[in-house]
């Protein structure tokens, strides 16, 4: 939407936004729920580190399927049609994963809702972006990153209430049930909210232009913006497709001097970077990091549920910020305060002793490691957790906008699954040091690529997007 037009209807703009964005909210509690459910995981299916590594990470290899293929049929059955479709997969595997008795039946499940995961990932931050004006289209697509890191958060209170109403995480709940399987059945509320959600927003007017459907994107652009805007809006949207106006395809995306173009290229450092610096162990494992520093599971609990309440404080302020300073500026102060930030953990983990097995951190180097992991957090979440999203969702010219968010969540999520499985056996290898010392690594060669290939795209309109 152009930043001259002062008739954008923005009332309906946030809330279709909201809407959206409890895929977000479904997304990370999706991936946090799992967090307090290890130790019951391990215990009800007698499973070692490695095939608890997979369980876990399980998840992740639908996601990938999920953000690929979402990304490819989102291009022929519209963006919220597959949102509906992940809403219920969500609910499925909810259920699912907390009725489980197997490995094999609880990865199902668990693969399940990777691709709602996957979906939603991709999906949501590209739908806000197809119906927000310009000049807001970053803070009301990192509203995104609040959404996830609430589900996050939330995920984290509800196990800890669960675990500590129950006296452990493998003990009953309630109804003969043990205390993990409730932690994943609490979903079941906002996957049922998500679905019926969805029934009330209308489809992307952009998707609805580049499949021929005028007079329906036309009709949704001036809910948008108003009747007078309308039709200027569907000619600048329809001239920004190819030449032929042949549908959007997968086939768009191929270069022939680079095999596929160059944005898409950088669409997928950024998904990949995103991960290398190993976030999702923060997430998915902070309870097993802290108890392997010598916390107890209630205090190990406790601590991911004061992390993530920093990382929504952090979103908010990138959600404040992206549309004054910029997405690269973000990016490239992020990378280097988690760089920094990495590199102390590191350091406490590789320099603290070892008591029965277990790391002994002392009354100051125990302090010095949780806030360093709070100021990396922080740092990740002013800067690549949301701005990632952002630009994935905005950076692709309209043609390829599907297509090209389809590899780079492809490559999100194979990055995060290649982070998730490895960290248990990087645990009992290299240990902590290690584990975060590689960490470390890939936050400071982002500082680089966000420097070289990295462009600014505040304030451009997506008909503008070049690539």
């Amino acid at each position: 939407m152009s930043q001259k037009d002062d008739s954008t209807n923005m009332g309906f703009v946030i809330l279709i936004s909201i809407v959206a964005t409890i895929g977000g909210f479904l997304f990370g509690f999706d991936s946090g729920v799992i967090n307090g459910t290890v130790d019951g995981l391990s215990l009800a299916f007698g499973s070692n580190a490695a095939g608890t590594g997979f369980a876990v990470a399980s998840m992740l290899l639908g996601c990938a399927a999920g953000a690929f293929f979402a990304g490819t049929l989102a291009d022929k059955a519209g963006r919220r049609s597959i949102l509906i479709v992940s809403a219920v997969f969500f609910a499925v595997s909810a259920w699912g994963s907390g009725i489980a008795h197997g490995t094999g039946e609880f990865i199902f499940y668990r693969l399940l809702g990777g691709l709602a995961v996957g979906a939603a990932s991709v999906l949501a931050p590209a739908y806000i972006s197809e119906v927000a004006p310009a000049k807001y289209r970053g803070t009301l697509s990192s509203i995104q990153q609040i959404a996830i890191i609430s589900g996050l958060f939330l995920a984290a209170l509800s196990n800890y209430s669960i675990a500590k109403a129950a006296g452990g995480s493998t003990l009953e709940f309630a109804w003969g049930f043990d205390a993990w399987r409730w932690m994943f059945w609490i979903e079941l509320i906002p996957a049922i909210t998500f679905f019926f959600a969805l029934l009330l927003i209308p489809e992307s007017p952009r998707f609805l232009v580049a499949t021929g459907k005028k007079e329906k994107s036309i009709a949704v652009l001036t809910r948008l913006m108003g009747a007078a805007n309308a039709n200027a809006k569907y000619e600048e949207i329809n001239s920004s497709l190819a030449g032929d106006h042949h549908k959007p395809s997968l086939k768009d995306i191929v270069d022939k001097k680079h095999g596929i173009r160059p944005i898409v290229w950088i669409g997928i450092g950024l998904a990949v970077f995103q991960q290398f610096v190993g976030i999702n162990v923060v997430f998915y494992y902070s309870a097993v990091v802290w108890q392997a520093a010598g916390f107890s599971e209630g205090q190990a609990l406790l601590t991911t549920v004061i992390t993530n309440a920093f990382s929504i404080g952090a979103c908010v302020a990138a959600t404040m910020l992206v549309d004054k300073v910029g997405r690269k500026p973000l990016l490239f102060i992020g990378s280097i305060g988690m760089a920094i930030s990495l590199a102390v953990i590191a350091y406490v983990f590789v320099t603290a002793g070892v008591v029965d097995g277990k790391l002994a951190l002392t009354s100051s180097t125990g302090p010095i490691a949780l806030v360093s992991l709070i100021i990396y957090v922080v740092f990740f979440n002013i800067s690549w957790g949301p701005i990632m999203w952002v630009m994935l969702g905005e950076m692709f010219p309209n043609q390829i906008r599907g297509s090209g968010l389809a590899i780079a969540g492809l490559a999100q999520w194979g990055a995060n699954f290649l982070v998730t499985l490895t960290f248990p056996m990087l645990l009992s290898g290299i240990g902590l040091g290690g584990a975060y010392g590689l960490y470390t690594a890939g936050a400071v060669i982002s500082v680089f690529f966000v420097h070289k290939f990295v462009k600014e795209t505040k304030g451009i309109e997506l008909e503008d997007m070049q690539g």
